[in-house]
């Protein structure tokens, strides 16, 4: 494919983790950044700190999960910017959702952000992207989403919803121009991880994953995961019977 100069680009739940930085990372780039999230003050901090630096972000307050205003407000800014060159469809929550103590509200909000949300940022301007013969669709899903995690049914779900629906848009979408991006993060210092009671191996440094994702994403990765050493396992455990990843993942739980 081509390679594709990029002029703007929104990123969702850019408040905070890797949004955040990914949102400044490509602003100091020289691209236009439309910032995207619920938190107007964080938002407004991170335009200040792009400003500083020379870059340009716009604060967008957004909430993924009310899918028609978030549709037309990315219509808005394709028309007001001349064409959204990126999108990332970042914003994700996480949460327990164990099988023995299933409660509805909490798989809920996990599915309205990480699958519908996310589904609704993405095909928002993709017809003209298509029309325009370029553009950019980046979702990032994660490590969760190559098997069920005792414990995280809804979140290892959602992620492999993205995974698939991001593969088959990019079946779909060779030879238009416009290109598809799936990230699998493992563990990184986040808002989001913060608060987790597991073990978090290999965790990574938020700048480190920011710069590893900000990279491939330019140079037109179709996918990306990381760190190595949580992925490669990850992948071979797809392929595992049934039997020895139950007992591992009970001994894990």
């Amino acid at each position: 494919m081509a390679e594709m100069s990029y002029r703007t680009a929104l990123v969702t739940g850019a408040s905070s983790g890797l949004g955040r930085g990914l949102a400044l990372w490509l602003a100091k780039r020289g691209l236009r950044v439309f910032a995207g999230g619920r938190r107007m003050p964080q938002l407004q901090a991170l335009a200040a700190e792009a400003q500083a630096a020379g870059a340009t972000v716009e604060p967008v307050e957004m909430d993924v999960t009310q899918v028609e205003a978030t549709r037309e407000r990315l219509l808005a800014l394709d028309s007001e910017c001349g064409g959204l060159d990126l999108v990332i469809a970042n914003a994700g929550v996480g949460g327990v959702t164990h099988g023995r103590r299933m409660e509805w509200d909490p798989v809920r909000a996990i599915i309205d952000t990480n699958v519908t949300g996310a589904a609704a940022t993405l095909t928002a301007v993709l017809p003209l992207m298509v029309e325009r013969r370029r553009g950019h669709l980046v979702g990032i899903s994660s490590l969760a989403a190559h098997r069920g995690l005792a414990g995280h049914a809804a979140y290892s779900a959602s992620k492999a919803f993205l995974a698939t629906f991001l593969e088959s848009l990019r079946v779909d979408l060779s030879s238009t121009g416009v290109r598809v991006t799936c990230v699998f993060p493992g563990f990184v210092k986040s808002e989001m991880t913060a608060n987790n009671a597991f073990p978090m191996p290999f965790l990574m440094e938020t700048d480190a994953a920011v710069e590893l994702m900000g990279a491939g994403i330019l140079r037109g990765e179709t996918e990306l995961s990381f760190p190595w050493q949580l992925a490669l396992p990850s992948r071979l455990a797809k392929v595992l019977p049934n039997p020895i990843f139950d007992a591992a993942a009970r001994r894990l739980r």
